[in-house]
């Protein structure tokens, strides 16, 4: 069943597990623009410097990459209590039952692995944490999106309609659809058909595309080599700088993403013309290197719960 208004507010974390945790921490810390809020047995809680959600990436020292977790966010302990009864009724399979949280922030949750095997928490009450306040330019301000390669499109995209209640927003012709939950945001989530599972690519909202831009810079600044870069999309409106970290996932800077009009919205198909690819022209060809890029390996964690 469908539920008419989505018990999903946004995006909370990713979790990564990572063979090569120290350079990967230093890549997220020194360049990409995070701070370490806390951290403990091969695990690293990364937050932004401008905002107080308690953290928006974290990372696990690990044999193999994998996508540990991905943190969705409720509006309450009721909401989450009522999705758990929902999945189970429906047959989806848990992986830890609604409970409290024992990590940074607390908060109340529950797991449970989607149609193809990916670890979804849903969580609630998080505690914000203390920041300085004071203004910085060229960090992320939180995470904007992810992306997922898929190799079941329609399936998937229906587990999201049907059991977290996104509603789609476009498609990428007919091999991309972009979910949105509650509120404006055009989406917070986007699937695509790929060559096995895998984790397509994590963005994170700068805020402005001076930001970005700032940002941007201090990667290429650092010797790190865009993938594909400053543009601007079509689905979505938002601008884009891609790069890759250490273990080979895909990350993007992103800043104005296209607002929805709930009352008025109609889906549409967007080709795959350069020119909606990239609304500007700057960032050259998608088929230079993002799209082998984002192919990324096949995800190692399929339906195997995360350590932490």
């Amino acid at each position: 069943m469908t539920t008419a208004q989505s018990p999903i507010t946004g995006l909370r974390y990713i979790a990564l597990a990572m063979p090569n945790f120290d350079e990967s921490l230093e890549f997220y810390t020194t360049l990409w623009g995070l701070e370490q809020v806390s951290a403990g047995d091969g695990v690293a809680y990364l937050g932004s410097p401008v905002d107080p959600a308690q953290y928006i990436l974290r990372l696990r020292k690990a044999e193999a990459k994998r996508l540990d977790v991905v943190g969705l966010a409720a509006a309450s302990r009721a909401e989450v209590d009522a999705l758990g009864q929902r999945l189970s009724a429906a047959g989806v399979r848990i992986d830890r039952a609604p409970a409290d949280l024992g990590t940074p922030g607390g908060g109340y949750g529950l797991r449970f692995f989607d149609c193809e095997g990916r670890l979804i928490e849903v969580s609630a009450d998080v505690a914000p944490r203390k920041i300085s306040g004071a203004t910085q330019r060229g960090v992320p301000v939180n995470l904007g999106h992810v992306v997922f390669n898929t190799l079941t499109l329609e399936a998937t995209k229906s587990f999201y309609e049907t059991h977290l209640g996104l509603k789609l927003t476009d498609w990428l012709e007919d091999f991309m659809c972009f979910l949105r939950c509650n509120g404006a945001k055009h989406h917070i989530l986007a699937i695509a058909k790929g060559p096995h599972v895998a984790l397509n690519h994590v963005a994170y909202d700068m805020g402005g595309i001076d930001s970005q831009m700032r940002a941007t810079g201090r990667l290429v600044r650092a010797g790190q080599k865009i993938v594909w870069g400053p543009g601007r999309h079509g689905a979505g409106d938002n601008t884009f700088s891609y790069f890759k970290d250490p273990a080979g996932n895909v990350c993007e800077f992103t800043a104005e993403m296209e607002g929805v009009d709930e009352a008025n919205w109609k889906v549409r198909r967007w080709e795959t013309k350069p020119e909606m690819q990239d609304q500007w022209g700057t960032g050259g060809l998608i088929t230079d290197g993002m799209i082998p890029a984002q192919f990324n390996t096949p995800d190692t964690g399929l339906w195997t719960p995360a350590p932490v």
